[in-house]
């Protein structure tokens, strides 16, 4: 399917690994140009590179810390006017309700929340003069169906839901659409460090602790980043005009939830 976007521009945030790069290699083998963006400058560049040797298009990075007043700074400047967004931000740390003070809900408002709205506030206006634009946010099944331990990212990501179904239908008339995608367990460093707290705290194997997981899933497997990406593309692609607001799982089946 040809999805119509060749010759856009997007900015993908947290792009260097996992479900970022994943969104990255869709939408390039598209023929979207891509201004990536990540904190580590080494990967980030190994990713670019890969990315202009498999796709021919342009890739511009800038290794910044987009939780950040500066690096927001930063990447926007290097962005400009872009056509395509897709923010995303690793999550809170686990613990339980106890361990967690004002600040550690400060940070993850900052980092899951506030940083996606400032990038939103910042670029929809160029979308909506342009009459068109796509703005997707990488959020969590945790929007749907809290996780007990991932209070920190329940509270943040459910706050953006929250602004997203506002504003998605407030600017749904100029041709720009914004929608969430909420990630379950897939094979990324996440999922390891998650599987890494479950071996420490059950003196479990890794492949036990990763077996265990995948059984909760009706799919019985790690979602992968490619197929991720690829329903971030399609979300972006001319034929998805008609999709506002919407909070989409590509989780396996995981969240059991009639609707």
């Amino acid at each position: 399917m040809d999805l119509g976007i060749k010759g856009k521009r997007a900015l993908v945030c947290a792009g260097s690994k996992g479900l970022g790069r994943g969104c990255a290699e869709a939408l390039a083998a598209a023929g979207v140009d891509l201004v990536l963006n990540a904190r580590g400058a080494e990967a980030l560049e190994a990713t670019a590179a890969a990315i202009r040797a498999a796709h021919g298009v342009t890739v511009t990075t800038v290794a910044a810390d987009i939780t950040t007043e500066a690096g927001r700074a930063e990447v926007l400047k290097a962005a400009g006017a872009v056509d395509i967004l897709v923010t995303n931000a690793g999550g809170p740390p686990p613990g339980v309700w106890s361990d967690w003070t004002r600040d550690d809900f400060i940070k993850a408002l900052d980092a899951n929340m506030l940083t996606p709205i400032a990038l939103m506030t910042a670029l929809l206006p160029g979308m909506i003069e342009a009459g068109w634009g796509r703005v997707i946010n990488i959020t969590s099944q945790s929007v749907k169906a809290p996780i007990a331990q991932l209070g920190l990212s329940n509270a943040a990501r459910t706050g953006l839901t929250g602004y997203v179904a506002g504003t998605a239908r407030q600017v749904a008339p100029q041709g720009v659409t914004i929608n969430n995608l909420l990630p379950g367990i897939h094979d990324t460093d996440r999922a390891t460090a998650l599987d890494a707290g479950v071996m420490k705290a059950e003196g479990i194997s890794a492949d036990e602790a990763r077996a265990r997981r995948a059984a909760t899933i009706p799919a019985r497997r790690y979602g992968t980043a490619a197929e991720f990406g690829a329903a971030c593309a399609f979300l972006c692609s001319v034929h998805a005009g008609f999709i506002v607001g919407q909070n989409i799982l590509l989780d396996g089946g995981a969240t059991n939830a009639t609707i």
